[in-house]
């Protein structure tokens, strides 16, 4: 504190101990303490300065600050308040950490509601590109370009939470979703199957699997319909568009939905009804989860945020095989989804404690913490990381022999209306269940997105 506060401190304790004088002795009127309104200006002055001088210095050493996180995951609070807080503490047993989540489809409003009342939290997870986007450009997340440790995140893991004239970032990268195939090990050695590489194999597979009999061969549901875009078109996608490249031809404009890559995308998925379960048309998310985990299905498209749940509920081994390339084709993609990352609120009373939190999180003991604690979100840092979990393990190996890339929709294309992610729920659903056509559906889409962004016009 400062020498004033200390001067103006020893002034207001002479005053109140003359007012506690012996009543035999009662204090002038001159002397007396005058009302503070009455006191001298340089006076109040001085004690003002004094204060906020004192409110503004960080915490003592030994004091506590306390942290609160915004968070949608709210199945992960077991494991950040067992595991990932009590890891950080161990560096910084001084700042203490609340997780405090809210369920996924209320994340967004009560958030922003926070924001507005300026109740949020210290840190905000981050959903990736135009969602906290949104956020940074009107004020809400701070940036952080000079956080320690982003260098350990390349491009394409800062790309989500970054501005669009890549200049500043701000949101730490924590982890993305793998797309690709869960099956049943034990069925498949059962019927003597393997793993398919290419699509001519994925069929013959599905075949088989029907052909006994004994399995549903393919485990979707369209009545969500997002699952349709995402375990299916965003899925096997990026092995005809050609990863990256085919993602940002839609943004640049040199490439059309209605390109031959994107209608052969819709025609594999319209293969796909001959081999879903009964009533797949009525069937939602998590059905297709309770199906599989009873061992009635032999495949399961799916996110990699599904390892969990499976190992939880399963009694049979699994294994997991990447999209099966197009015939011809010698490279293989992966939908590598950035997913989740954490920023820090511009209002946080304690940006340097926040500050701490956020570099801790660039380190290999976080993404080694996260990735184990939680299968199936894989770090986005270019650490080498260990996973104890043979399924998350094989998911993530597929980087080392494949080309990564993100779904399509999420970086600027669905800023406008109609929304181009929501599209792609509704169309896919229909084509598997055979009321759209892939070439209308290719069209639908097209149309859709030439009727806002300049580029696709």
């Amino acid at each position: 504190m400062s020498k004033r506060f200390y001067v103006v401190l020893m002034v207001m304790m002479a005053f109140l101990l003359a007012s506690c004088a012996p009543a035999e002795a009662p204090a002038q009127p001159e002397e007396a303490e005058a009302p503070a309104a009455e006191q001298p200006e340089a006076v109040q002055e001085e004690v003002q300065t004094a204060e906020e001088e004192a409110a503004a210095e960080p915490a003592a050493p030994g004091e506590k600050v306390t942290l609160t996180i915004e968070s949608w995951r709210n199945d992960d609070l077991i494991i950040w308040q067992d595991v990932i807080i009590p890891a950080f503490n161990t560096h910084h047993p001084d700042i203490e950490v609340i997780f405090a989540p809210v369920s996924p489809p209320e994340y967004n409003a009560a958030l922003n509601a926070k924001l507005e009342g300026g109740t949020a939290g210290d840190l905000i997870t981050c959903r990736p590109f135009d969602q906290s986007l949104g956020l940074y450009n009107d004020g809400h997340l701070a940036p952080l370009n000079d956080l320690p440790g982003l260098e350990n995140f390349g491009d394409v893991a800062k790309s989500a939470w970054i501005t669009d004239d890549a200049s500043t970032i701000f949101c730490v990268p924590m982890a993305s979703v793998i797309h690709g195939f869960i099956y049943n090990a034990d069925a498949f050695n059962e019927l003597g199957l393997e793993e398919p590489t290419t699509e001519a194999e994925f069929f013959e597979l599905l075949e088989a699997i029907k052909a006994d009999g004994t399995y549903d061969p393919l485990d979707l549901g369209t009545a969500d319909q997002w699952e349709a875009a995402t375990m299916g078109f965003q899925n096997i996608g990026p092995n005809y568009w050609k990863g990256e490249a085919g993602r940002l031809g839609l943004i640049n404009g040199t490439e059309k939905f209605t390109d031959p890559q994107y209608v052969a995308v819709w025609e594999q998925l319209a293969m796909w009804s001959d081999y879903l379960p009964n009533g797949f048309e009525a069937q939602p998310y998590t059905d297709s989860q309770n199906l599989f985990s009873l061992g009635r299905a032999a495949i399961y498209p799916a996110g990699s945020w599904d390892i969990a749940l499976f190992n939880d509920q399963a009694d049979f081994e699994l294994g997991a095989f990447p999209p099966p390339v197009p015939e011809g084709s010698d490279t293989c993609y992966i939908s590598d989804h950035t997913d989740i990352a954490l920023g820090m609120n511009t209002t946080t009373e304690h940006p340097n404690e926040a500050r701490a939190f956020l570099e801790w999180m660039t380190t290999q003991e976080f993404a080694e913490l996260y990735a184990n604690q939680l299968p199936g979100f894989f770090p986005l840092s270019n650490h080498n990381v260990s996973l104890t979990d043979p399924v998350a393990q094989d998911f993530v190996d597929w980087r080392n022999s494949c080309e990564s890339t993100i779904r399509n929709s999420y970086q600027i294309l669905s800023r406008g209306e109609p929304n181009l992610e929501n599209e792609l729920w509704g169309v896919s659903a229909q084509v598997i269940n055979g009321t759209l056509s892939p070439e209308e559906a290719a069209q639908q889409i097209q149309d859709g997105l030439e009727k806002w962004y300049e580029p696709q016009q």
